[in-house]
């Protein structure tokens, strides 16, 4: 039987290959930088594009999820700190992300299919999250961003083993360090609610 996940995954990978052959033009965490750095430019292959295609979504969605929580009164300050943690360290990444896009001329979008990722919340999931308050929506936050975060991390997985661009690998390595520190930090969050 086929995978559905893999099959979206693998069908992204092909738009990706395509968009590439179309046209061949051939800083990390907390500070992004200025400009592409010259190997962000030089050496990237599939997995870099999709790696930055698929994240800069999912980011942008943990960034409003973010912005959901911190708009709201009575919320638990830990869960708030955690919120303004995850807002500040994912929307510099974004930028870097659509940087090196630009530099590589591949597309910026995954063509429809970013709620078809690991970890990614429905409009339902986030319209429950928008209409929630206090310590039901502290502890609704902490349960999706978990796994929303598991997503990303194993997004990020994937690049560290199969791209070649060393900015993004790092930014992966990154990722997968502090999103797996958040993930323990919000399930024993979680516990203490």
């Amino acid at each position: 039987m086929i995978n559905p996940r893999k099959y979206a995954m693998a069908a992204a990978a092909l738009a990706v290959a395509i968009t590439l052959s179309a046209c061949s033009t051939g800083g990390t965490g907390d500070t992004p930088a200025p400009a592409p750095s010259a190997s962000a430019e030089a050496t990237f292959n599939d997995a870099d594009v999709t790696f930055a295609q698929m994240m800069i979504p999912h980011h942008e969605q943990a960034v409003e999820m973010s912005d959901m929580l911190l708009a709201k009164d009575g919320i638990d300050a830990q869960v708030v700190s955690l919120a303004t943690q995850i807002k500040d360290a994912q929307q510099p990444e974004i930028e870097q992300l659509n940087e090196w896009l630009d530099a590589w001329g591949a597309d910026d979008s995954m063509g429809g299919m970013e709620h078809d990722m690991d970890g990614m919340m429905s409009d339902e999931d986030m319209q429950t999250l928008e209409d929630a308050s206090g310590d039901e929506a502290s502890k609704l936050f902490l349960e999706q961003m978990i796994k929303h975060h598991e997503g990303a991390v194993e997004m990020a997985q994937a690049e560290i083993n199969d791209g070649v661009n060393a900015d993004a690998i790092q930014m992966a390595e990154t990722i997968v360090e502090t999103q797996t520190e958040e993930i323990n930090v919000m399930q024993n969050l979680l516990g203490s609610l």
